[in-house]
């Protein structure tokens, strides 16, 4: 998310067709939320993660989401590792990729970089394999985190999951009595000006999501991977939704607000938001719909030429255990990956686990379709799909 939210932490991740340009030519291997396993090799592939970590370097150089980086889990880091954590935050995930160019140009040791921005970084060599058997927590990682398909190529690591969160659908719940189940709402025109979705290009997925369930001729398999006439179909069906919409909303402030003075009665959100305005009374709840749902997770990646590796992997250790995953979670308004965080989440904010789908079941994560840049490579291995700046050029003529 591009634009930080002062107060709450959460950023718009938003990306330019600059950045998006390195992976046009590059192989995605994944199929829905399984881990690829027909991909194209990225070019750092063959280097051989560590198999101890060493003594820490005494300092750590991050490029993270403003929020990643507080004071309550970093300075006990520095404290136990004599890792001194020095942070550049970075407001969208193509400033993140810029930051990255070179490997981390020998100064930057690791990114906290989200779904949109992964493969960009795996593809152009800038981000090299982790081990996570040095990771003693990682086997408490929810299943899927533990492989997603936005940051493991080929059974590779080229990161390590950290928080997560699905995109929902927000409604006003003196406006509907009963629950939508269908992101059909966003698209009827009963609805006129009652509407919000996010101002960001990987909407497009979310439209391919619904023509899924709702056109399955289309033969739409992920709605990151999309041939040219199943893209135009979603793009057409946004072109079809632009006349409802009241605003696109660049941050989660500004739904919020939207909700708040009631301009807006249903739209595709975040639980921050949900969560946000329940707890200022206001009537709102949310809902994963029969389609399923599209969704984001982040990741600390490791820089091809870092400076610090021991004290990388001291601090991946450190952000994964328990206390910092349910931490992290309050302090910025997500979900860990560390299935043990909840008990931790409950101490620090009761009832804060089941808000964040902490607890989730497995089977929850089947309905969400996280994030993935999309490009040119199909996963079929053909060339046929739609590459990310594309989908920015046409959101634009979207939106405009």
């Amino acid at each position: 998310m591009s634009t930080t939210e002062s107060g709450s932490g959460f950023r718009f991740r938003l990306a330019t067709a600059a950045a998006a340009a390195v992976i046009t030519l590059s192989a995605c291997g994944s199929t829905g939320n399984n881990p690829g396993t027909t991909a194209q090799q990225p070019p750092t592939a063959g280097m051989k993660p560590p198999t101890t970590i060493g003594p820490g370097e005494g300092a750590l150089n991050l490029i993270a989401w403003e929020g990643y980086t507080d004071n309550s889990w970093v300075v006990p880091f520095q404290n136990a590792t004599g890792c001194k954590v020095n942070h550049k935050y970075a407001g969208s995930s193509d400033e993140m990729v810029a930051l990255m160019t070179g490997g981390g140009g020998g100064q930057y040791d690791m990114v906290s970089a989200s779904g949109d921005a992964d493969l960009r970084l795996i593809y152009s060599g800038d981000v090299r394999p982790m081990n996570p058997d040095l990771i003693p927590d990682f086997t408490n990682f929810q299943t899927y985190f533990q492989a997603p398909p936005y940051n493991t190529i080929n059974g590779v690591h080229y990161g390590i999951s950290l928080q997560w969160g699905p995109n929902v659908l927000m409604y006003n719940t003196t406006k509907f009595a009963v629950a939508p189940t269908s992101w059909g709402v966003l698209y009827d025109p009963q609805y006129k000006g009652l509407i919000t979705v996010p101002d960001n290009p990987i909407q497009i997925a979310d439209a391919a999501l619904y023509l899924m369930a709702t056109k399955p001729d289309l033969g739409i398999k992920d709605p990151y991977e999309l041939t040219q006439k199943q893209f135009d179909a979603a793009v057409a069906l946004l072109k079809q939704q632009r006349p409802l919409v009241k605003k696109y909303w660049p941050s989660a402030g500004d739904e919020i607000n939207l909700f708040s003075s009631g301009d807006a009665m249903v739209g595709a959100a975040w639980p921050y938001q949900t969560n946000t305005l329940k707890a200022a009374k206001k009537p709102v709840a949310d809902t994963i719909p029969t389609e399923g749902a599209t969704g984001w997770g982040d990741t600390w990646m490791l820089a091809t030429n870092a400076p610090h590796p021991n004290c990388a992997y001291l601090w991946t250790k450190w952000v994964s255990t328990p206390k910092v995953q349910a931490e992290q979670a309050i302090f910025f308004g997500e979900t860990p990956v560390n299935k043990l965080a909840c008990a931790q989440m409950e101490t620090l904010s009761p009832g804060s686990c089941r808000q964040y789908h902490a607890d989730a079941a497995g089977s929850y994560f089947d309905t969400i379709k996280f994030w993935k840049t999309p490009i040119a490579t199909c996963n079929d291995g053909s060339k046929n799909c739609i590459p990310y700046s594309q989908w920015q050029t046409a959101w634009t003529s979207i939106i405009s």
